[in-house]
């Protein structure tokens, strides 16, 4: 009842500022906050520090020079004119601005922005990209709409530092930054962008923000590629767990939602408006970027043992992971990439034929096939059985399940822990580790939102390694800090770097393994290697990618099949499956969401790309 109270409060809060604040609510697209109530309120410089991004920051009021289009396999060239140009030894490039643009305050947006961006952002430590810019000789404007950067070695994958997809480095207005004395202090409010919509209200304690459309929206690249936006007003507004989620888009107060398997399933009955992102089961997004799973500390022992993590990854039960993770409704992969449809045609169908055939040497010239390539089969057939429907077309099952996965083989994980000095306990059954001890895992979980896929990877895997005789213990808390700085056996953070989406170039996945990043327990890891691996084979790989041109699909291909070979050799963390979006849209103030059938746009109003979704929504009139 207490928590019903609080959902209600929350609701009628969020009305009455609506209210107040004479917004409409039929003219208003209202979302929940992934990332929670706004610590900083009043604070919207983001490129300083965490400034909760996703409160409208970059998927509203921003643009970046380019955009990964991850639905469409595509990259928008947003306030860049066209795609970058570099010279023949990577170590210059030029980039043409879109003309017509203007910040939201009335000053054309031009090459002096761009220009002071990187200067500032490379003089300035604790700047976004601080780190990024110094490979950069030196910038200059060559005129209003070309910026031409020197780089002090090669490196062709330099403008992907601007490319955004979360987190790109995004041009900031050069007249009000140069005016301020600290650009670290400056909190940048009120906020001046390049995209769609400017600040119209935030509340003070944090749960809301409320963005209105420009009146100008044609001079932004939003408006000149894609059109007006639809809903006038944007509200983001943190209700709190996905229960109070579903109350309120039972009651059309809230237009789309991060849920859990199971509140989907009750807003779906609940709400006869509301949809997932496939009409039917499995319901959840599978293009999303990421690949989810469990990474080893490869510093620690018994972990900086490869057979040791491949005799873990083989103690799992894929189908019945999956089952206690998202009730089966995910994509599985075991390369270190999300198998989209893109990356599955792209990698995975070329990699097959491989996978197959790598085996493991278990001693005494035993040898083992890994890879069951019928784990996507065997997923499906668990969900027919709970009476969802699922397609008989064993292509259309390979791109909604995934294709396989490792074997289910505990007798061989078995063998493998023997051979490297492990033993059973004779009275209990469970392991020891070599010297005699009891083998107790920890397993790290650093996101606290029950929906999120670290959170279910985590639990899932325990219960796995339970099964199979290890005590293992989940600590879920906030501290993402601990791991990163190596302080943990095994985490459930992501187990290697996003890839673009919308372009097959890894060097994103496979960069942050190279040595130069390693440090020691302490001091934070590359993010995408919390693992804290590295290989010289690698680092091989990612500097021949480096010299690669970005539109030389054919090599690139190569190199990032090399690297995912070695990955997989290694197992320096465990891939599971693809990040499984969870997410519902009510349909009663607005239709045409970007859905499974209708992939005009990725479907999270979270990322970047949420503007160039809203042009085209369709108001439904209701009122």
């Amino acid at each position: 009842m207490r928590k019903l109270l609080v959902a209600l409060l929350i609701i009628s809060y969020t009305l009455l500022a609506l209210a107040q604040l004479d917004v409409p609510r039929h003219e208003t697209f209202i979302t929940n906050q992934l990332t929670g109530r706004v610590g900083t309120p009043g604070n919207f410089n983001l490129w300083v520090g965490w400034k909760w991004f996703d409160r409208g920051l970059h998927n509203l009021l921003l643009e970046p020079l380019w955009c990964v289009e991850y639905a469409t396999g595509e990259i928008i060239n947003a306030l860049a004119a066209e795609p970058p140009i570099y010279n023949e030894d990577f170590t210059q490039l030029t980039i043409k601005l879109r003309k017509g643009v203007y910040w939201s305050d009335g000053v054309p947006f031009t090459a002096d922005d761009v220009v002071y961006s990187i200067e500032l952002s490379k003089n300035t430590p604790g700047f976004a990209y601080n780190s990024q810019m110094q490979e950069v000789k030196s910038v200059r404007k060559v005129d209003d709409y070309t910026v031409v950067v020197e780089l002090n070695k090669p490196n062709s994958r330099f403008h992907t530092y601007f490319l955004d997809r979360w987190g790109g480095f995004r041009p900031l207005p050069k007249h009000v930054f140069e005016k301020v004395a600290d650009p670290l202090t400056f909190e940048f409010n009120p906020p001046v962008g390049t995209g769609p919509y400017v600040l119209h209200s935030y509340d003070a304690g944090g749960y809301w923000t409320i963005w209105v459309r420009r009146e100008d929206w044609q001079r932004t690249p939003t408006g000149m590629l894609y059109g007006m936006p639809q809903p006038k007003y944007v509200a983001f507004v943190t209700y709190g767990d996905p229960a109070k989620q579903v109350l309120a888009m039972v009651r059309h107060q809230l237009d789309a939602a991060d849920l859990t398997m199971e509140t989907l399933r009750a807003v779906l009955m609940k709400n006869t408006t509301a949809r997932a992102w496939r009409k039917d089961y499995p319901w959840t997004v599978n293009i999303d970027p990421c690949i989810t799973g469990i990474t080893f500390n490869n510093m620690v022992e018994p972990f900086n043992n490869k057979e040791v993590r491949w005799a873990l990854t083989l103690a799992i039960d894929i189908v019945e992971y999956a089952a206690n993770a998202f009730d089966g409704a995910v994509t599985l992969s075991p390369i270190h990439i999300p198998l989209t449809k893109a990356y599955m045609d792209w990698y995975f169908n070329k990699l097959e034929p491989w996978l197959k055939e790598f085996e493991l040497d278990l001693g005494g010239g035993q040898k083992f096939k890994p890879y069951d390539p019928t784990a996507g089969q065997r997923l499906a057939e668990y969900a027919r059985k709970r009476g969802y429907p699922v397609p008989k077309d064993p292509n259309e099952i390979k791109y909604i399940f995934g294709p396989g996965w490792w074997k289910y083989a505990p007798d061989v994980a078995e063998k493998l822990l023997i051979k490297n000095g492990f033993k059973r306990d004779p009275r209990t059954r469970g392991w020891l580790l070599p010297n005699g001890e009891p083998w107790k895992i920890t397993v790290y979980c650093t996101n606290t939102n029950p929906a999120h896929p670290a959170y279910r990877n985590a639990f899932a895997v325990a219960q796995e390694w339970r099964k199979f005789g290890i005590d293992v213990d989940v600590v879920v808390f906030d501290q993402p800090t601990v791991v990163q700085q190596g302080n943990f056996q095994v985490s459930s953070d992501w187990p290697a770097a996003e890839p673009w989406g919308g372009h097959p170039d890894l060097y994103r996945v496979l960069n942050p393994f190279h040595s130069q990043y390693m440090v020691p327990i302490g001091e934070n890891a590359a993010w995408g290697n919390y693992a804290r691996w590295m290989n010289p084979k690698m680092d091989e790989i990612v500097e021949k990618l480096k010299v690669t041109d970005w539109n030389d699909t054919e090599n690139i291909i190569k190199l990032g099949i090399e690297g995912l070979k070695l990955l997989v050799e290694e197992m320096p963390s465990i891939p599971t499956f693809n990040y499984p979006g969870v997410i519902a849209w009510d349909e009663y103030y607005w239709t045409n969401y970007p859905g499974a059938e209708n992939m005009y746009a990725q479907p999270y109003h979270h990322w970047p790309n949420f503007k160039y979704m809203l042009p085209f929504l369709k108001p439904t009139g209701k009122k």
